[in-house]
């Protein structure tokens, strides 16, 4: 890249813009200064006067022609340094930069073309590599950096960039645009509507400025809607409202995992595990350290009987806060569902309800029994008798209040004397032996002994 000097050994005088004769060392120095401080418009002026009154002074439009190069203007840069290599031909170094200029034309209309097939790195690579090597200044390819950026979700380096661009320019509409939209999407919604606004004080009309400001009050609007009805206690307005929040900007991850929770907290009041799990998914998907989405997923599952998964979200949550009660309050009562749900389901056996009164776990025992007793099941006896066990061992739990209840609060048979499995009707192998007899009986016996049914 061509640095300015600070001056020039030249000894010829110029008429300036005035008329008054100048020197043209003391011009290049003036010049010089301009671009340091980055008041490219004066620098160019000074330039375009003095070529006005002397159109030879060839190294006028060498500096020209770099700076229009640093701003990317290129077309009129080229034919500043082709008449500079009319007046100097063959000079290196105007050659060299005319290179350049050539270079970075190629490379930033590449960018272009790589942002709009959004291949964001390398359209960065190209900007960064070749652009603003030779074209520092160019307002154009900053402003492609940052879109680049936001659209690669870099969001603290477009608010970075953007902000050089308004240090230099605070009124420029684009970046205040980038700049706001890079606060939107890191969920500092208050930052961000004040660069809309700002925008929108400057053009009113700015339909990009609009269309993010109005898309933020809405988005808004929505949400507080939603936290509005959970309060009030209404679940189902809220369900829509965090659906229709959420299909507002499904990009914007930073807002939506909050949305995506309270969602599922409103589902898993509702009863809707399925749904509430879902939810509560999508929200670790985006921030897979959530602890309450853990913990709601977890309630999720209780609702679906997924009582592992249940056990696996709850544990993992009480690791993350082994102070928390009500993690652990939950996690017990997930633990002891899946303990449950791996023993014997006595009222399945019997085919009868949990909320079955006596007399009819009574009269579905007596049918069961009558169907798989041994003696009438000659051809299949010995399924009749694993059948006959069963049903056994469930009336031995149902039939007596005090073992149904402690069954029915999740205590473990083995507290009862059951064994598990190891209840036997029969006798043998150190079970309890039972003689029932039914009215009328049966004829023969069974077993090396006769056993019937009291009722």
């Amino acid at each position: 890249m061509h640095v300015f000097p600070v001056s020039l050994p030249l000894e010829f005088t110029l008429g300036c813009a005035d008329g008054k004769p100048g020197n043209a060392a003391e011009l290049f120095e003036s010049v010089s200064q301009n671009i340091k401080v980055k008041r490219y418009s004066e620098a160019l002026n000074d330039l375009n006067a003095a070529i006005e009154t002397d159109p030879a002074l060839s190294e006028a439009y060498f500096h020209r022609a770099s700076i229009l190069r640093q701003l990317c203007r290129y077309e009129e840069s080229e034919k500043s340094y082709k008449k500079f290599l009319e007046l100097k031909p063959g000079n290196s170094i105007g050659e060299k930069e005319l290179s350049q200029l050539r270079q970075a034309q190629s490379a930033l209309e590449t960018a272009f073309s790589l942002f709009d097939s959004r291949d964001h790195t390398k359209g960065l690579e190209y900007l960064d590599k070749v652009v603003l090597v030779f074209s520092p200044a160019c307002s154009k390819a900053k402003i492609l950096k940052a879109k680049l950026l936001l659209a690669a979700k870099y969001y603290s380096s477009v608010i970075s960039e953007t902000g050089f661009i308004l240090k230099e320019d605070e009124n420029n509409l684009e970046a205040l645009l980038l700049r706001g939209q890079a606060y939107y999407y890191l969920a500092d919604h208050d930052v961000a509507q004040r660069h809309y606004q700002k925008g929108l004080r400057l053009d009113p009309e700015h339909s990009e400025l609009k269309k993010a400001y109005f898309g933020l009050k809405n988005l808004l609007k929505k949400t507080k809607s939603a936290e509005d009805n959970v309060n009030k206690g209404k679940l189902r307005l809220a369900v829509e409202d965090y659906k229709g929040a959420l299909a507002l900007d499904p990009d914007h991850l930073a807002h939506n995992v909050h949305l995506h929770l309270g969602l599922c907290k409103v589902l898993v009041k509702l009863g809707r595990g399925k749904d509430a799990s879902i939810s509560c998914s999508e929200a670790l998907n985006i921030d897979g350290e959530l602890l309450e989405a853990l913990v709601q997923r977890g309630e999720a599952k209780l609702l679906t009987e997924d009582w592992e998964g249940a056990v696996d979200d709850l544990k993992s949550a009480a690791q993350k806060s082994p102070q928390d009660m009500n993690i652990r309050e939950a996690l017990m009562r997930a633990e002891k569902a899946l303990k449950m749900s791996k023993r014997k389901d006595w009222y399945k056996i019997l085919g009868v309800s949990k909320t079955s009164s006596v007399a009819e776990i009574k009269r579905a025992y007596k049918k069961l029994a009558l169907q798989w007793h041994p003696d009438k099941n000659v051809d299949n006896r010995e399924e009749a008798e694993a059948q006959f066990r069963e049903i056994a061992a469930a009336y031995e739990v149902l039939g007596d209040d005090e073992k149904r209840a402690k069954y029915d609060r999740g205590e473990d048979i083995e507290d009862m004397g059951m064994g598990g499995g190891g209840f036997n009707p029969f006798g043998g192998g150190g079970g309890q032996q039972f003689t029932f007899t039914f009215d009328g009986g049966f004829p023969g016996g069974f077993g090396g002994g006769g056993f019937g049914f009291n009722f």
